[in-house]
């Protein structure tokens, strides 16, 4: 999977870094965390396709991380085939987007399917064949949620091994497939022995919040944690009174989940150079780097 990182700062876009939005693609479908203002024009710079977005998973009803979607909505409206956008979020998504809706004429040609969130605690919130999502709620100034997304384990069968011991491909392996024992030929051959298992890859997203348990757990194992890092360390007492996090708690969180990676994002304005909110969280979690629009991640 591909991460495309298509904006870094704190509600203010700046001539560097736009406001928060992520896109994530996943065997060619397109999913978006968040949709700040100007969107659909990073999309444009990074080469990404809009009608390829199916899922947007927002986080809470912020301006910096929603005011892009009446744009991307029309647009994706105007092509002629029909589109099905499922959106996700915290408790009220229903309601706004349906003032958003209201706020615009709108060519029919998108249809919206609508879930929201207010879990109790780590909970699923979609899963397919391939994938599912995990949401949690995090504590800021309104209702703010994170995300967990989690791709499944595949097995991988030894074909090889099976070819030496005589075994021909067809039907019967589906059981290795499915984790079962296969009898082939009158002979049981043990699943553990002619499989291995392939873990899925991690991607949690923790947005706008104070510094509290619940961003551990949807950061636990995380081979990429997108964190965001408002302010630096100096400024631990502003991040308190808003309800954000320091670059150095975000590392602290990293740390404590065992994830691999740390990417900080959602950096206020006022840093013009990240070198003192980068070097907070480097002090604690060494495998972190500061996140740049256009910035792309595959893992």
């Amino acid at each position: 999977m591909k991460l495309t990182i298509l904006g870094t700062s704190c509600m203010v876009p700046t001539k560097e870094r736009n406001v928060s939005s992520h896109y994530l693609d996943y065997k060619g479908e397109g999913i978006l965390f968040d949709c700040g203002e100007g969107t659909q024009r990073q999309m444009n710079i990074g080469g990404l396709n809009r009608h390829k977005i199916k899922k947007i998973f927002l986080t809470h009803w912020h301006g910096d991380h929603v005011s892009g979607l009446i744009g991307l909505i029309q647009t994706i409206g105007n092509k002629e085939e029909a589109h099905v956008l499922d959106i996700f979020g915290p408790k009220e998504t229903k309601k706004r987007i349906s003032s958003l809706i209201e706020s615009c004429d709108f060519q029919k040609k998108v249809e919206i399917k609508i879930k929201e969130a207010n879990p109790r605690g780590l909970e699923k919130i979609y899963e397919n064949k391939d994938y599912f999502v995990e949401v949690i709620n995090l504590y800021h100034s309104i209702p703010t949620i994170g995300y967990r997304f989690v791709e499944k384990d595949k097995i991988k069968i030894r074909i090889s091994k099976l070819k030496r011991e005589g075994v021909k491909e067809g039907p019967h392996i589906k059981r290795l497939q499915e984790g079962k024992d296969m009898i082939y030929k009158g002979k049981t051959y043990k699943n553990k022995d002619y499989t291995s298992v392939i873990k899925g890859k991690i991607f949690s997203y923790v947005p706008d919040t104070a510094y509290g348990p619940n961003c551990v757990k949807i950061a636990e194992n995380a081979d990429i944690l997108l964190c965001e890092s408002t302010f630096a360390h100096s400024l631990s007492e502003k991040a308190k009174e808003t309800k954000h996090i320091t670059s150095r708690e975000a590392a602290q969180i990293a740390s404590q989940a065992n994830a691999k990676k740390l990417i900080l994002t959602h950096f206020s304005q006022r840093y013009t150079e990240i070198k003192e909110v980068l070097d907070d969280a480097k002090d604690i979690f060494p495998n972190t780097e500061a996140g740049f629009d256009f910035m792309k991640v595959v893992f």
